[in-house]
């Protein structure tokens, strides 16, 4: 934990603001869901709550199938960081932040699918040079929560309908898991 030396005090309320630089910085929006911890020294911490962050070991589960199926790299996605990955090394991926490509996508609540025409390349993970292939955003309870991405395979091959049904099949399974 790193000092930040900003400090503020509570109002009469019981509410602290926490200033737009380290919102910006951490990727906190408005709305977003925050989990406090307390420990014995007297701290008090915020940290961004991931709901699909709850179902990582499932979601990795979730794409390694997918990944050995489709023969393709496969990345789960909170809307902030990569939690689970199949098809390569997880080192290079997991606790990565996402690119803001794929958080604007997010956002927009597309799909994304690569054509053999695109110039421009959807790269997922931060200072990672893999092209999604297919990128589905997962969506419970009306909110955008993380997104499905299916990596370009070494081929260089575009995907088809049967890739793209597959990855919206899967976005929509693990949303559908966070709403129950």
């Amino acid at each position: 934990m790193k000092a930040t030396g900003i400090v503020r005090r509570i109002d009469d309320l019981g509410r602290v603001v926490i200033p737009k630089e380290i919102r910006r910085t951490m990727r906190i929006r408005e709305g977003d869901p925050l989990e406090i911890y307390t420990d014995s020294d007297g701290e008090v911490i915020f940290k961004k709550y991931s709901p699909i962050g709850e179902l990582s070991p499932f979601a990795a589960q979730y794409a390694d199938v997918l990944s050995r199926t489709l023969q393709t790299p496969v990345l789960i996605c909170d809307r902030d960081h990569c939690i689970a990955a199949s098809g390569m090394s997880r080192k290079e991926v997991i606790d990565r932040r996402i690119s803001t490509q794929l958080e604007e996508l997010m956002e927009s609540r597309r799909n994304h699918v690569t054509h053999v025409s695109d110039t421009r390349r959807l790269l997922p993970i931060e200072s990672l040079d893999k092209a999604a292939a297919v990128a589905c955003p997962i969506m419970a309870s009306g909110d955008v929560t993380g997104a499905v991405v299916l990596l370009m395979p070494d081929n260089g091959a575009c995907p088809g309908d049967s890739e793209l049904k597959l990855v919206q099949v899967a976005a929509s399974f693990l949303g559908k898991q966070m709403e129950e």
